[in-house]
């Protein structure tokens, strides 16, 4: 992923009584990388869930509802935290297919162990992207790092509790 932004995607003057904030272009960068990995997993969650099959079916399926339904509030917050900031954010279905740092998710139907693996993978790199542009964020502003602390803190619950489905306890434990 390029960290330079579509033509669309820019900056917008202050229009009427807004008087806030105003992001850098460093700012509209990161934010946007975030937000094009929320869709993308949103949209992979809901793929997998479609063509899911094998042992523990019903329970990843509804587990994959609840991540798709968290990623897309999340990819909300995010884009409105940006037209906020007079910032235009792009959520279009080429950009994000560019611009996303998530492996492509397979076509047909998928066991549940590999989807667990899989999903596992995606949200730890939805995470990877906060995590990279958390510190450009927090020094411009603060309020949009709580946006990426809530995303982060729920997607490694997700990983960690999807991944459980094909974990086998460590040594330690045995």
């Amino acid at each position: 992923m390029t960290d330079t932004l579509a033509p669309d995607v820019r900056r917008t003057r202050r229009e009427n009584a807004e008087h806030g904030f105003l992001a850098s272009r460093a700012l509209t960068d990161s934010l946007q990388a975030v937000l094009v990995d929320l869709i993308e997993l949103a949209n992979q969650g809901k793929q997998a869930h479609w063509n899911l099959v094998g042992p523990n079916f019903r329970d990843l399926h509804l587990q994959l509802d609840e991540v798709v339904d968290a990623t897309r509030e999340f990819s909300d917050e995010i884009a409105e935290r940006m037209r906020a900031l007079h910032s235009t954010p792009d959520g279009r279905t080429q950009l994000v297919a560019e611009s996303t740092t998530l492996e492509q998710f397979p076509g047909g139907e998928v066991l549940t162990i590999d989807t667990s693996d899989m999903i596992t993978a995606r949200l730890d790199a939805t995470v990877a992207t906060c995590r990279r542009v958390h510190d450009t964020v927090d020094a411009e502003d603060p309020t949009s790092t709580d946006l990426l602390h809530a995303i982060i803190q729920k997607l490694e619950q997700f990983a960690w509790m999807i991944s459980a489905e094909h974990r086998t306890p460590s040594a330690a434990a045995k």
